[in-house]
Formats: C-alpha cells, sequence, structure tokens
C-alpha cells in the first residue's frame, strides 16, 4: 500500500496593523526543505504535526516555513515569496495539504493573507485534502472556510496547546486519509470583537464559548472540529473579530444551527470580553508601600505578544518616581545594548533608555545605571507547552542583551529583540530569578499567566499608553465591518 504523500508548509504572522512601518522578508525565520524536518518533535505546531505524520507513516513532502514574532503590516514582497517558493514545490502527485497558519496576517495588498494563499493553492491542487492549524487570535473568513477543509484553532489562551492542536488537526487528517470521507467548512463571524486582555479561555466570555465548542464536537460526530476564534482586534480588517467554524461531513443545516448557537452566546456574553484596565495611579497606589511576595505588573498596551514594540517607558517611569525597591523590567532597546556592549562590567553610564517604537510612548527615559552583565540573549525554555513554544519551539534568541541595574533597586533587562514574557526562562538565563523580586513588569495580555501566575502574589492590569490597548475605542478603525461590539 502506498503511503500518502503530504506537503506541509507554514505562514505565521500576527500583523498590527496600527503600527508604523512595515514588515519585510529579512524579519522572518524561513526553513526550506529538509530544514523544515528539523523541527519534528520540537514544542512548536509544525514539530507536532511533523512527528504525528511519521507516527500515521505519511511520506512528507516537506517545503516551506515562514515565521516571524508579531509586528507591523507585511510587505507584499513576503506573501508573493512565500507563494513562489510554495508554488515551485507542490509535486504532481499529492494526496494531501498540511499548513501550519496564523490566520490574522495582512500585507500592503492582501487583508486577508491566509485566505489569498489558500485560494492560490487550491487552484493548484484542485480537490486535494487541505488541512492544518491556526492560531486562536485569526481572523477567519469566508475565503479560508472555502478553500481549506479542515483547519484546528488552538483551544487554549494563553496557547499551550499549540503543538497538540497542531496534532489533533494531524489526527483529523488521517481520518480524511483513512476513511475517505472529505469535511467542509462554514463559518460564521458575529459583530462582536475583544481585546486580547478579554479572550483568556479560562474566563468569560471565552470559557463558555469553548465548554459548547467541545459538547458540540462531542455530541455531533460528523462535526470533525468546531472552533472557537477569538480575533485578532488590532487588525484593522472588514472580518477582524470573533468568529467560528465547523468542519463536518454532515449537512449544512445542522452546522449552521450550531453556529447559531454559538453567535447567539458570544452576544448575550459580549460584555465579558470588553476588559478596562486599572490606571497607573491607581496600581501604584497599591504597591506603595510595598506588599508582601511578587507584584506582577501587566502591561498590556504593550503587549509584544500582540505587535507592540516592548520599550514603553510609563511603567518605568512609575518604578523610577515611587522608587520601588527589587524590581525589574524589560525594555526592548537595541540601541542601548550596542551602547553598554562597549563598557567593561561595573561600569556606570547615562543613556535614553526606551520609548523609541511608538509615537504614542511619552519617550525614552535618561537614567544612570550599572552594568551588571551582557549576554547573546539565547536561552532554553523552561516550559515546552507555553505560548511562546507555539511561537518558536524551545529555544529563543532576545539577541544581545544587557543587563543593569538604576539606583540599586531597579533592575532592567535590555534585549536587541523584542521578547514575549512568557517563559521564565528569560529572566533565569541572565541570572535573574523572577519569584525573588518585590515587582515585576511584563509586558503581555494573558500569555504570560502560565509563567508567572505560579510565583505571583499578586497580579494588576495597567492601562498605560500604547498600541496594544485593551481600549478599543480609542483606536482609529476604517476597514472593520460595523456595526460592531463595543465600537458601536
Amino acid at each position: 500500500m502506498m503511503r500518502p504523500r503530504v506537503l506541509f508548509a507554514g505562514l505565521f504572522h500576527e500583523t498590527h496593523t496600527f503600527l508604523d512601518g512595515a514588515t519585510g522578508l529579512a524579519a522572518f525565520e524561513i526553513r526550506r526543505d529538509a530544514q523544515l524536518l528539523e523541527c519534528a518533535g520540537d514544542s512548536s505546531p509544525l514539530g507536532g504535526a511533523l512527528e504525528s505524520a511519521r507516527n500515521f507513516g505519511w511520506e512528507i513532502v516537506a517545503a516551506i516555513d515562514f515565521r516571524t514574532a508579531p509586528s507591523a503590516i507585511v510587505e507584499d514582497e513576503v506573501v508573493e515569496t512565500f507563494w513562489r517558493e510554495l508554488d515551485e514545490r507542490i509535486p504532481a502527485q499529492l494526496d494531501a495539504v498540511y499548513l501550519v497558519l496564523h490566520g490574522a496576517m495582512v500585507s500592503q495588498s492582501f487583508p486577508d493573507v491566509e485566505g489569498e494563499i489558500l485560494a492560490r493553492l487550491r487552484g493548484r491542487v484542485g480537490g486535494v485534502p487541505v488541512f492544518g492549524v491556526y492560531d486562536l487570535h485569526a481572523n477567519y473568513t469566508q475565503r479560508m472556510a472555502d478553500h481549506a477543509n479542515c483547519l484546528v484553532a488552538f483551544r487554549e489562551n494563553p496557547h499551550t496547546d499549540g503543538r497538540a492542536a497542531a496534532q489533533i488537526a494531524a489526527g483529523l487528517l488521517q481520518r480524511c486519509l483513512t476513511t475517505g470521507q472529505v469535511p467542509r467548512t462554514y463559518w460564521r463571524h458575529p459583530p462582536v470583537m475583544w481585546p486580547p486582555t478579554g479572550t483568556a479561555t479560562a474566563l468569560e466570555p471565552m470559557h463558555a464559548l469553548e465548554s459548547l465548542a467541545r459538547h458540540l464536537e462531542k455530541s455531533s460526530p460528523e462535526f470533525w472540529a468546531v472552533n472557537v476564534i477569538a480575533g485578532f482586534s488590532f487588525a484593522d480588517t472588514p472580518d477582524a473579530g470573533v468568529s467560528f467554524t465547523i468542519a463536518t461531513t454532515g449537512d449544512e443545516l445542522r452546522a449552521q444551527v450550531a453556529l447559531d448557537q454559538l453567535c447567539f452566546l458570544a452576544a448575550e456574553k459580549k460584555s465579558y470580553g470588553d476588559v478596562t484596565d486599572a490606571a497607573v495611579v491607581e496600581v501604584m497606589a497599591k504597591i506603595d508601600p510595598l506588599p508582601p511576595g511578587l507584584t506582577v505588573l501587566v502591561e498590556p498596551s504593550d503587549n509584544i505578544g500582540g505587535g507592540a514594540p516592548g520599550d514603553g517607558t510609563s511603567l518605568l517611569r512609575a518604578l523610577v518616581e515611587h522608587a520601588i525597591p527589587n524590581a525589574a523590567i524589560a525594555i526592548n532597546d537595541p540601541e542601548a545594548v550596542r551602547h553598554l556592549s562597549a563598557l567593561p562590567i561595573g561600569a556606570r553610564a547615562t543613556l535614553p533608555i526606551g520609548g523609541k517604537g511608538s509615537r504614542i510612548d511619552p519617550g525614552p527615559l535618561t537614567l544612570e545605571v550599572e552594568l551588571l552583565r551582557t549576554s547573546d540573549g539565547r536561552f532554553e525554555l523552561v516550559d515546552k507547552q507555553s505560548h511562546l513554544a507555539a511561537m518558536a519551539g524551545d529555544r529563543f534568541e532576545m539577541g544581545p542583551c544587557a543587563l543593569v541595574r538604576h539606583a540599586e533597586r531597579l533592575t532592567i533587562l535590555l534585549t536587541s529583540r523584542k521578547t514575549p514574557p512568557f517563559d521564565l526562562g528569560q529572566w533565569r538565563s541572565q541570572g535573574v530569578d523572577p519569584a525573588k523580586l518585590s515587582v515585576i513588569v511584563v509586558k503581555a495580555a494573558v500569555a504570560h499567566g502560565r509563567a508567572y501566575d505560579p510565583i505571583a502574589a499578586r497580579m494588576y492590569w495597567v492601562d498605560t499608553p500604547g498600541p496594544c490597548t485593551s481600549n478599543l475605542r480609542s483606536l482609529p478603525y476604517r476597514h472593520v465591518r460595523r456595526p460592531i461590539f463595543p465600537l458601536d
């Protein structure tokens, strides 16, 4: 019996359309051909899917994988280069396609990059089954539903299940190849949009929606996958926001009735997802004087995992102004790292820190600091099921780093590459144990929770100026389909 030939490819980018600049080809980590196979068994979705493929005995046709961290609108060259390289690797004989996608990628010409790629791919492979996995924060579209048979979304936020979701999708493809049954996907987009801070799956409204989705799967065997898609509200596109898909081999009416249930529940619980964060002055009053244990200050507006620059200075200023002892913050500032790298350990320098990546920020803060150490910024992930593992696999590179201290009480980790604060290895690799701190700032929304919940005595979400604000009403939307909650 011939082994099924399955083409593997990946395109992973979460696009924040309100950021300045553009994301070019140089920003992407690119794997071609046999390089993809090196990911087999690692902690990424691609690694999980490839491991399943080997267990199922598929013949893997490794094509191309593009991935990078969330950032500004993608240049069209990236899309066209990806498609050209994928197109030339599609073999004449093929049994299926497996894709690792994000689902919220926007380029200069294409507000729905994944839909565009899937449409082109369908034109090349005809009726060959197209399966795969994608991020819970996708902005799913009708084109994606039309041209993919069964894509499975991550089901947890923080995204601890990226690898597991990829293996669920691989198992469904194996079912397709074994039975000859090919599902079709139906999609629905209620007029609801939530900031990332409102999309934790352990809380409402996502908890109720995910519970209903799993019930629908269990009670309806013809439903291969029921996906709850939280959406990415920082992509100003027509289909931004919450949506649902059902991949099924049953009749359309039954799928549409189930989608009605999900849309009704989303509307009923929509206010739970409309999160607001506390003002800086309010939060600082709670920690001055300092309570015992670790206080985590969460800064969603500078959420690196959502594409923000990770160099906002509002909470840095607050820590300095209130002279908070035993505190720490990571700031992405390649310029400061370059300046400090020329100095000996123990040297003191006065330099502007942060405030360079967003016009909304107050700007750089000039501080005198002592250089404690420098490093290449590479670290092994402590948690191989973390959100960061879903993005990067087992390891991450922060780029050259400098660890400095201000006024004997504030530790600042300066990085050269934006590093989502989703793994404690970020700090431990630099000789700092976050559990022994009194206060730490994390530039995140929800995904930091898996790392910091076990060590935090308390956690406060703080409203600061930045591009990933939880206050969606403050953003200048032009393309989102209206009316939509909470804008209208």
